[in-house]
C-alpha cells in the first residue's frame, strides 16, 4: 500500500513510519524543511515536500496513495491561539482529505485524544463519541471533538476514515516534550514531586511504538466510521507516577491542596489537566483490529532509566 503520512518527523509519527515501512507498505512523509525531509528520508520514505496549509497538495497527495495516516498539527498556532486554534485548523484539513478520498474506499486515519472520562463514572470506551477535555468544556462540544466527528463522518461518503485516539502519556525512548518530561522538569524545578489531592485520579499510557502498530491496523483493516483506543496502561493512579518520578529523582513525594493547584500553584498551568481522571478501555480496539501492546507499561518504563540519563563525570 503507498501510504501519505503527516507529522513523520514527530514522537508518534517518526515510529509510525518505519512500522509501516516494515510492513512491506511504500511511504511518502510530508516534509516543511529541509530538514524533515532529511529527517523523513532518513526514516526510509519518501518525501514530499510542502506544509499543512497547503490544502490543494494535501488533497494530491491523498489522491495519489492509498491511504492517509495524518498526525501532524498545525503547533505554530499554540502560543496565541492554544488548543482550540490548533484543532480548529485541523478542520479544513480533514474535510479536504475528503474531498480527495470520497467514494474509494481508501483509509484515513487522524490522530485523536481521550477527553476526561470522569463525569462518566466509567472508563472511556470506543463508542463514546465525544469527551470533555477539561472541567472549561464540560459540557460543551471541543474542538477537538468537531475534528474527530468531521473524520468520522467521512464513512458517510465512502472514505475508510477512522481516528486513533492516542493515551494521554505517549512514552518511549525517544520522548523529550511529552507530558512525563514536563513533570519530570517541574520536580526538579520544585524540589519534589506533587500530586493533586489524594492522587487517586487515572492517567492512561501507551508505548509509543505500540500506538504506531496501531495506526498501521486500523490503516491496513480498519473499518469505516470508528474510534480506537491507543492504551495500554488503561489507569494508572496518578500518585503511582510520581511516586515513580520521585524514586528516580531521589526527591520526596506529596500531596498538592486543592488550593494551590493553580496558576501560580505547582502545577501552573497543568493543574486544570492533572486533576482530571482519564480510564479508558482498549477491549474494543484489541477484539475488532487485533492490536495487543508487547512493549514495556509506563511504569516499567520510567524503572529503564532513559527518562533519567546518568550525569557525566
Amino acid at each position: 500500500m503507498r501510504v501519505f503520512v503527516t507529522g513523520g518527523t514527530g514522537h508518534v509519527g517518526s515510529s509510525i513510519i518505519p512500522d509501516l515501512i516494515a510492513a512491506g507498505h511504500e511511504v511518502t512523509g510530508l516534509a516543511r524543511s529541509d530538514a524533515s525531509a532529511a529527517a523523513v528520508s532518513a526514516l526510509g520514505a519518501k518525501v514530499r515536500r510542502g506544509d499543512l496549509e497547503d490544502l490543494d497538495g494535501l488533497k494530491e497527495a491523498a489522491a495519489d496513495s492509498d491511504g492517509v495516516i495524518h498526525v501532524a498539527h498545525r503547533q505554530d498556532l499554540l502560543p496565541t491561539g492554544g488548543i482550540d486554534a490548533v484543532a480548529a485548523a485541523e478542520l479544513p484539513i480533514m474535510l479536504a482529505y475528503g474531498e480527495a478520498l470520497a467514494g474509494t474506499g481508501k483509509p484515513l486515519v487522524a490522530a485523536g485524544s481521550i477527553g476526561s472520562s470522569g463525569s462518566l463514572g466509567r472508563p472511556a470506551t470506543e463508542e463514546d463519541l465525544a469527551l470533555p477535555v477539561g472541567d472549561e468544556h464540560k459540557g460543551t462540544l471541543h474542538v477537538r471533538n468537531v475534528v474527530e466527528a468531521a473524520v468520522i463522518s467521512l464513512a458517510d461518503q465512502g472514505v475508510r476514515s477512522s481516528i486513533v485516539r492516542i493515551a494521554n502519556i505517549a512514552h518511549s525512548t525517544t520522548d523529550r516534550a511529552g507530558f512525563l518530561p514536563t513533570l519530570i522538569a517541574l520536580a526538579k524545578e520544585k524540589g519534589f514531586v506533587g500530586y493533586p489531592g489524594d492522587g487517586t485520579n487515572q492517567w492512561n499510557a501507551v508505548h509509543v511504538l505500540d500506538a504506531a502498530t496501531l495506526f498501521r491496523l486500523a490503516l491496513e483493516k480498519g473499518p469505516a466510521g470508528r474510534y480506537w483506543h491507543a492504551v495500554q496502561d488503561e489507569g494508572i493512579p496518578f500518585r503511582e507516577i510520581a511516586e515513580a518520578i520521585g524514586s528516580r529523582l531521589g526527591l520526596p513525594v506529596g500531596s498538592i491542596p486543592a488550593d494551590v493547584l493553580m496558576v501560580p500553584g505547582y502545577f501552573g498551568f497543568l493543574a486544570n489537566i492533572v486533576t482530571q481522571t482519564y480510564p479508558a478501555s482498549n477491549l474494543i480496539t484489541r477484539q475488532t483490529l487485533g492490536w495487543e501492546p508487547s512493549r514495556p507499561g509506563l511504569l516499567a518504563d520510567l524503572d529503564n532509566g532513559h527518562y533519567f540519563p546518568s550525569k557525566r563525570r
